[in-house]
């Protein structure tokens, strides 16, 4: 099969396994990272770590690369402590791992670990326990209760810390709050990122975003879970 990946490459996970029902000969390499990032939000400045992985490989002999940010972690409570951020990580990660073997992708299994961290970090308490992720509110509505979101999306700039430079990159950011059974939950994803400074870089990751934002509405109406659907521009 004549590959299209000169023209469009992928861009994420779902377009590697269209690909690969498609005929293409795909494979995948995931690599692991999880880097030291400066954050301004609202005007506040703050420091939290993120959990990427970028998958390398090749469609029909043609390379491609592109990373995926699965969690944010932090020690105060604009997002989750790093020690829950991990496994919030790995609960995605492991997600799409198993939908590109399911499609006969082969993939190494791995997983983040804070072995990887070169920083230090208070472990959390452990009263608090794993967070729910989006997932877990979707099949609580699928077995009958009544589930709300509503949908905050935002751009965040960011600076990234590489052991030899620093990168400064925009955060497709989207904010849930969950409320079902009573109780009200935050849950954030990274939806896409692009290099700031660079507008050209802008177009394709909000239409990366925007999909991944429509896969998940999708979800959210076959659950038949109530919120607002709101899209990047």
């Amino acid at each position: 099969m004549k590959s299209n990946t000169a023209n469009k490459p992928p861009y994420r996970v779902t377009d590697l396994l269209e690909l690969k029902k498609s005929g293409a000969d795909v494979t995948c390499l995931p690599d692991f990272e999880i880097l030291q990032v400066d954050f301004t939000h609202l005007d506040y400045a703050f420091q939290a770590h993120i959990f990427l992985c970028r998958f390398n490989g090749t469609v029909a002999g043609e390379a491609y690369s592109f990373r995926k940010c699965y969690a944010r972690g932090c020690p105060h409570n604009l997002c989750p402590h790093v020690s829950q951020a991990v496994m919030i990580a790995n609960r995605y990660l492991q997600r799409d791992l198993k939908r590109l073997k399911d499609v006969g992708i082969k993939v190494k299994a791995k997983l983040f670990t804070l072995d990887d961290m070169v920083v230090k970090f208070d472990k959390m308490n452990e009263e608090e326990g794993p967070l729910l992720i989006i997932d877990d509110y979707i099949h609580i509505a699928k077995e009958g209760n009544d589930v709300s979101i509503n949908v905050t999306l935002e751009c965040v700039p960011a600076v990234e810390h590489f052991a030899t430079h620093k990168n400064p990159q925009t955060f497709l950011m989207g904010d849930f709050t969950v409320n079902t059974l009573g109780q009200s939950h935050h849950c954030q994803r990274c939806f896409s990122c692009y290099a700031t400074g660079k507008p050209e870089e802008k177009p394709t990751a909000v239409e990366v975003a925007n999909a991944r934002l429509e896969l998940l509405y999708r979800e959210f109406d076959l659950a038949s879970i109530r919120y607002g659907k709101r899209f990047f521009s």
